[in-house]
């Protein structure tokens, strides 16, 4: 009777450490890694980068004689 109980115990223990085990991998699936530093996409954004490259151009080829 008590090695009936042990394996049933073992069988129980067994299959409680599986479910956790598959609970714990559709959390990973669900739950995807989200990366740092990077930023969305922006139009404006682009285009003001792009008109302050375009005026520290002029300035570097001594377009405007106040700075």
């Amino acid at each position: 009777m008590a090695d009936k109980k042990k394996k049933m115990a073992a069988a129980l223990a067994a299959v409680s450490l599986y479910l956790q085990q598959e609970e714990a991998a559709l959390y990973e699936q669900q739950a995807p890694v989200r990366e740092t530093g990077g930023t969305a996409y922006s139009p404006w954004a682009q285009s003001g980068s792009q008109e302050m490259m375009a005026m520290r151009r002029l300035i570097q080829l001594r377009t405007f004689t106040r700075f």
